[in-house]
């Protein structure tokens, strides 16, 4: 969160009003120097003055205009486009606001509606809901919200007659609820593992990164099938290309997807070399 009155002093100045410094401006916002720099060069935020020395000053206006790339990011938008949405009239930043809240309020609904089936599941789990009783109202309210007609048809188009659907369907076949669970906490670790790496900086060519890529393709090859190198490029190109998979991965964090891709990407190369 940026303060404008934060706990330093910004830099005395002339009468055009109060200035800080790069170094300022990364301790009062937690942006780092580099990151501001960056900013700097590619025209995206340039600080309106410049002290004696030839040092980045950085005016409230500046520091209004970060917040905004700051809030844009944490929305998901691509750097490359941030400044065309900052430099738009109000109108149009407004408009993407709106589409943006819309699609907010449907991720949310969706949510709770998944919320709402998690904690059903567990009342009958707890005994406090008898499942072979439910009518057809019952029914039809616990499927509210799914349609399954255009995944159904989609995995059988692409992998129906291939040997890792049908190793993933008969193994998924025989899970127990104790066996989801450990699978999804497997996934919840490699999400954490990506994430602090991200934090960090740290390349997804990095040998980091790519053991985190590799213990996401021991995780697929131990729960659902034998994946391939192939098989495993395939799938990271997907979570990018195909936006269903973009904004599920990026639910846990914006640019998940893209690292995570990067990273298995990286990883099957180095083990069989693309065609």
């Amino acid at each position: 969160m940026i303060h404008l009155n934060g706990p330093t002093h910004p830099t005395p100045t002339d009468q055009t009003g109060p200035r800080w410094t790069v170094g300022e401006v990364s301790a009062l916002t937690g942006v780092s120097v580099r990151t501001l720099h960056h900013y700097d060069q590619i025209g995206l935020l340039r600080p309106a003055g410049r002290s004696d020395g030839n040092y980045r000053l950085y005016t409230p206006g500046d520091l209004t205009r970060l917040r905004r790339v700051l809030t844009w990011r944490a929305l998901g938008l691509p750097l490359s486009q941030v400044a065309d949405v900052l430099d738009a009239p109000p109108e149009q930043e407004r408009g993407a606001l709106h589409a943006h809240a819309a699609r907010l309020r449907d991720d949310l609904r969706r949510t709770q509606h998944t919320l709402r089936q998690v904690q059903a599941r567990l009342d009958a789990l707890n005994g406090r809901a008898e499942e072979s009783s439910m009518n057809s109202e019952d029914i039809k309210a616990a499927f509210d919200g799914f349609d399954p007609a255009p995944y159904e048809a989609e995995v059988q188009e692409r992998w129906g007659d291939t040997d890792a659907y049908r190793q993933s369907a008969a193994r998924t076949a025989r899970y127990t609820q104790a066996d989801w669970e450990r699978i999804r906490a497997e996934m919840d670790a490699l999400t954490t593992d990506y994430l602090t790496l991200m934090d960090a900086g740290v390349l997804p060519t990095d040998t980091r990164a790519q053991a985190v890529a590799a213990r996401h393709r021991a995780h697929i090859s131990g729960a659902y099938y034998d994946a391939s190198p192939t098989m495993m490029r395939g799938l990271a190109q997907m979570w990018v290309a195909d936006e269903r998979f973009t904004r599920s991965i990026d639910r846990a964090r914006p640019g998940l997807a893209a690292y995570q891709s990067a990273a298995v990407t990286a990883w099957s190369d180095a083990q069989e070399p693309p065609a």
